[in-house]
């Protein structure tokens, strides 16, 4: 009755160049490593390596967390070259990209995809005396 099953090691993946995405704001610094076609392989963000409140939107906690999911894609995936996409306009966008050449990963091409607003928002409604 009782049956024994034998599990197979899962072969270990490598991915040697991927992109590396920086999503950078005012209060917090994403970064995911992927492989070429977007799939995510590890990501950190400065609130994940233990930064609180106003310490998660410095540089200092963007190259924490930049070196973090670095060091896992590095270990798991045999990451070592990079086409880097930022996003955003916050303190952390070059301590990210930095610390990627600290880890000797080869930074290909960096690609700024912020988003540009045109029209802006909607204007408040006209008061009424």
């Amino acid at each position: 009755m009782a049956e024994t099953t034998t599990k197979r090691k899962k072969a270990k993946r490598t991915v040697a160049a991927g992109q590396v995405h920086v999503q950078a704001t005012f209060n917090n610094t994403i970064i995911s490593f992927t492989d070429t076609s977007g799939n995510a392989l590890t990501a950190s963000s400065a609130g994940a390596c233990g930064f609180r409140g106003s310490k998660k939107g410095t540089a200092y906690a963007a190259q924490v967390a930049a070196e973090r999911a670095g060091q896992a894609a590095k270990q798991q995936y045999g990451f070592s070259r990079a086409d880097v996409i930022i996003k955003g306009i916050g303190l952390g966008r070059d301590a990210a990209v930095r610390a990627l050449a600290g880890l000797e990963i080869q930074v290909e091409s960096i690609k700024d995809v912020t988003g540009v607003p045109h029209g802006g928002v909607r204007p408040k409604k006209a008061r009424r005396v």
